[in-house]
């Protein structure tokens, strides 16, 4: 069978198939599937200790499963080396997560042009895309404020644009409205579906907020390291 046969079959954009995954002797994932179309917002969810955040971190290539199969764009990427899956990820996807995780002793434009930075472009055309995502969420002004300058909800606005200034096919985002209160994950949420919807970009939602979760298109429940639940989600509107 060819290469492009192969690709054929596996035309979901994301897939995962029959993953485990274990911590010593704790498995956390015990044969987990799932597949999610181009564009899509899935919401993962699951009680405390599900696998749900270990499954994520499967489908982005973070964490290699220790069996089945993970997918991308009609490319299987769990096989790829530690160095492949990096660029991958540096290149095709984008993350939040539900601390932001941004670099405290840089400024907001900074830690936005990181990633392009990274990946070799010009400082010029790096903080000028930088700049251009601050200003589209609402957060022109505040480029040179430091993470501890901001307030939770700038904070994670500017995670939002850092995982939005690649241009990414993919977004992963890990519990991203967890420390926030709820207007202001409400807020979050609006401007990350927003920014998905006007670029194309899927996203991959871990939450167990069903309140976020209905942000999404589709819902799938992780239990026991299974996807054991698939049911549609509302719109967040």
């Amino acid at each position: 069978m060819s290469s492009t046969d192969v690709a054929q079959q596996h035309r979901a954009f994301v897939e995962a198939r029959g993953l485990f995954r274990s911590f010593g002797r704790t498995p956390a994932l015990r044969g987990a599937d799932v597949a999610v179309d181009n564009g899509e917002i899935l919401a993962v969810m699951g009680p405390s200790g599900s696998g749900k955040s270990t499954f994520l971190h499967c489908l982005a290539g973070i964490f290699k499963p220790d069996q089945g199969e993970v997918w991308f764009d009609g490319r299987r990427i769990d096989d790829l080396s530690e160095g492949a899956r990096t660029q991958l990820r540096r290149r095709a996807f984008g993350f939040v997560f539900q601390f932001g995780q941004l670099v405290p002793e840089l400024t907001s434009a900074d830690n936005v042009a990181l990633p392009l930075l990274l990946n070799r472009e010009s400082r010029k055309k790096a903080y000028r895309q930088a700049g251009s995502w601050l200003e589209r969420l609402g957060l022109g002004g505040l480029e040179g404020r430091r993470s501890g300058e901001l307030s939770g909800g700038q904070a994670q606005r500017v995670a939002l644009a850092r995982a939005l200034v690649v241009s990414p096919k993919v977004i992963f985002a890990d519990e991203p409205t967890g420390s926030l209160d709820s207007l202001t994950g409400e807020q979050v949420m609006n401007l990350l579906v927003d920014s998905a919807r006007a670029e194309g970009t899927t996203v991959v939602l871990v939450t167990h907020d069903a309140r976020i979760a209905a942000f999404a298109d589709r819902e799938v429940v992780v239990r026991d390291g299974v996807v054991s639940d698939y049911s549609r989600a509302g719109t967040g509107r």
